[in-house]
C-alpha cells in the first residue's frame, strides 16, 4: 500500500513566516503568514506541482518517508487518483495504448485520465486501476 502524501519541512524565514519545502519535489515551495495558512498552502502547492509534472510528462517520484522535523502533506483528492494511475502504469510497464486496449476504449480516454485539467470521473480511474490489479482507497485518520 502506498500512502499518497509527501513529506515537507515547515521552517520560518528571516521574517518568521513559515516556508514549506518538499524534498521529493524540489520545485514545490510555498509559505504562509502563519502556520495554519502554510499548511493550507502546502496542499495546494503539492497538488499544483504534481499536476505540472503530469501535464508535462515528467517523472513523479514516490513519496519518501517523513524524517524527523517533517510532516506529511496529503495529495489533494482532485489529483491523487491520477497520480495513482500514473504509478500503476509505470510499475506494470503499461503504456496508454495498452491500457486503452485492456479497457476497450480509445487511447484518448486514457490520455484524459492522466490529464490534470480534465475532470475524469473517479469510476473510470478505478476501472483503469482494477484492469492493472490495483485498487484506490480513501482512508480517514485522526489528524496528528
Amino acid at each position: 500500500m502506498v500512502q499518497i502524501g509527501y513529506p515537507a519541512t515547515f521552517r520560518p524565514d528571516e521574517a518568521g513566516r513559515p516556508v514549506v519545502r518538499f524534498p521529493d519535489l524540489r520545485e514545490a515551495l510555498t509559505d504562509g503568514k502563519d502556520m495554519a495558512e502554510a499548511v493550507q498552502e502546502s496542499v495546494d502547492c503539492l497538488g499544483s506541482a504534481l499536476a505540472h509534472r503530469l501535464a508535462n510528462k515528467e517523472e513523479i517520484p514516490y513519496p519518501s518517508k517523513a524524517k524527523r522535523g517533517q510532516r506529511t502533506v496529503p495529495v489533494p483528492l482532485w489529483i491523487a487518483p491520477k497520480v495513482a494511475l500514473y504509478w500503476a502504469m509505470k510499475e506494470a510497464g503499461v503504456n496508454k495504448a495498452e491500457l486503452a486496449r485492456r479497457l476497450g476504449v480509445r487511447e484518448t480516454v486514457v490520455r484524459r485520465m492522466l490529464d490534470p485539467d480534465h475532470a475524469t470521473r473517479s469510476e473510470k480511474i478505478q476501472a483503469a486501476l482494477e484492469a492493472m490489479g490495483k485498487q484506490f482507497l480513501v482512508v480517514m485518520e485522526d489528524a496528528a
